[in-house]
């Protein structure tokens, strides 16, 4: 098959708002991932036309490969057994933690999983956040879970502000960011769940899979995606 759906261009979708993967200013996109794949597209001598997603559950951006509406999809995306059962992933080039963020003025003591006893997480719908929160639920440690449209991540942090719920779970480097303009809130902790990101591709399209993994490859070996993470990631 063709390496990409339209010759000299590769499509790739994101979920937005991710950032520091995804962020949208002033009406343009930017953010790591338009940054990496430009970076890829360039080794491959292809044209990155992004796409966004805009489904009320993050797995539903999957979908996109199956019906060829996009050849890839990176959105800060964990890979997991349920979505590689569906989908081909590149090699892994990130590595993550979920961060918790609460109200410090509400529960300013908050240290570790314990300290979220009697609280409401609230958790985008299809985020890989859902599995420490169910964890967390079936343990005993919290007392439910609020779903959001995963574009709905604001109202979830208003909903933290406002004292409705009681902490949100979201990739630490993401929640540090959403929270950073926002003084009430904090990310004390964070659950070590060591996420591995990748990009997803159709499952039958291991051309475009192999060639993004050689890329990937060159931008490790030329200290281009090092600067890359440097600039998105500077604790990391």
């Amino acid at each position: 098959m063709a390496l990409t759906l339209n010759p000299g261009m590769l499509v790739v979708a994101s979920a937005y708002p991710d950032p520091p993967f995804d962020v949208i200013d002033g009406g343009v996109e930017g953010g790591f991932d338009i940054e990496f794949m430009r970076a890829i597209c360039a080794q491959l001598g292809v044209t990155l036309w992004p796409v966004r997603y805009s489904g009320d559950d993050f797995n539903g951006i999957f979908d996109g490969l199956a019906q060829r509406n996009c050849d890839a999809v990176i959105s800060g995306t964990t890979i997991t057994p349920e979505r590689a059962a569906k989908v081909l992933f590149s090699d892994a080039y990130l590595e993550f933690n979920q961060g918790v963020a609460v109200n410090r003025q509400l529960t300013p003591s908050v240290a570790s999983t314990a300290d979220l006893r009697g609280l409401t997480a609230g958790i985008q719908s299809g985020n890989t956040s859902d599995a420490v929160a169910k964890r967390l639920l079936a343990e005993g440690t919290i007392a439910g879970i609020k779903y959001y449209a995963y574009h709905g991540i604001a109202s979830a942090l208003d909903d933290l502000e406002a004292g409705r719920i009681g902490l949100v779970i979201k990739l630490h480097p993401v929640i540090s960011w959403l929270t950073k303009d926002r003084p009430r809130l904090a990310v004390p902790l964070e659950v070590p769940t060591h996420e591995q990101l990748g990009i997803a591709f159709a499952k039958d399209n291991e051309a475009l899979c192999a060639a993004v993994n050689g890329a990937l490859a060159t931008l490790r070996g030329n200290g281009e995606f090092a600067r890359l993470q440097a600039r998105w990631f500077p604790k990391n």
